[in-house]
């Protein structure tokens, strides 16, 4: 699944901040410790099942430790992964393979964790019936969107703004001081061409959401009846209404009930900010 890959650059420089977190001042004592020409293998296995991601950042501790070191995947990102079944191994000098271990494991674990949490609200949405696709938020890890995004896109997710540079989005505190139709106009005077959100906490400020015109809408702590009536009534004033997402709260317990009102959309801030790591642990072989 190429596209739950991301970027190389991102992968590098989040792994050089990590080792370099870990090694400062003088790198690893404990493994200095060992014969530099013992080799060994060890497999890369999940305690728990649940949804890959995050190869390419051990790939990266692993290379950045030692270049020498030989890496070989059983699975990619987005692959359902089950418990004590292997994922994947390392071969080469152990002493190597030791030092980048808990680098390589931290970054397999928390983005496994956050696919796999994905992964749980998107079967939650498809058994219940829905076609709610699954967005995630800014709700990330300082330094490390680039790469929960991405372990949401392997989770079979997808992803709402990079960043602020990427659309427009008027949120309350925004509308607190220009209201929605002037708010809107400001962004389609200064941004022409670019996507225009509006958040909405109930129907009168979605009726003047669609009527200034914008591109989508957030709907925003409403219930499942609230979201199904203001659907039933934006696609009856506009055939080619505006996206519609919802949000607020809504966790596995609730999804269901959003999965069928006919919104295009869910954003779940806990996709970034609060998945249980996926434990996935380093057995070596023994010689």
């Amino acid at each position: 699944m190429h596209d739950a890959h991301p970027p190389i650059t991102a992968v590098r420089a989040a792994v050089a901040r990590a080792l370099d977190e870990d090694l400062t001042p003088i790198g690893d004592l404990t493994s200095a410790l060992l014969p530099p020409d013992l080799e060994a293998t060890a497999l890369l296995v999940p305690r728990a099942g649940g949804v890959l991601a995050g190869r390419l950042c051990a790939d990266e501790a692993f290379r950045q430790v030692d270049a020498s070191l030989a890496v070989w995947w059983a699975a990619d990102d987005g692959d359902r992964v089950a418990a004590g079944a292997e994922v994947g191994r390392v071969t080469g000098r152990l002493a190597s393979i030791l030092t980048a271990e808990r680098t390589a494991l931290n970054f397999l674990g928390h983005l496994s964790g956050v696919a796999t949490l994905t992964a749980r609200f998107v079967d939650a949405i498809a058994a219940a019936g829905g076609r709610l696709r699954v967005w995630d938020t800014r709700k990330t890890t300082p330094g490390l969107r680039p790469l929960e995004k991405a372990a949401v896109r392997a989770g079979g997710g997808a992803n709402h703004r990079g960043n602020l540079s990427d659309w427009v989005l008027l949120k309350d505190n925004h509308l607190a001081l220009f209201g929605i139709a002037e708010a809107v106009e400001r962004a389609r005077t200064r941004w022409p061409g670019r996507t225009v959100h509006v958040e909405c906490g109930d129907a009168d400020q979605v009726r003047q959401a669609v009527a200034a015109g914008a591109d989508a809408l957030l709907l925003d702590n409403m219930g499942p009846d609230e979201v199904r009536a203001v659907v039933d009534e934006v696609r009856a004033a506009d055939p080619r209404r505006p996206l519609l997402e919802v949000s607020g709260g809504i966790d596995l317990d609730t999804v269901a009930a959003y999965a069928t009102t006919g919104a295009d959309m869910v954003s779940i801030g806990a996709l970034t900010h609060s998945a249980p790591v996926l434990d996935i642990g380093l057995d070596v072989l023994p010689a």
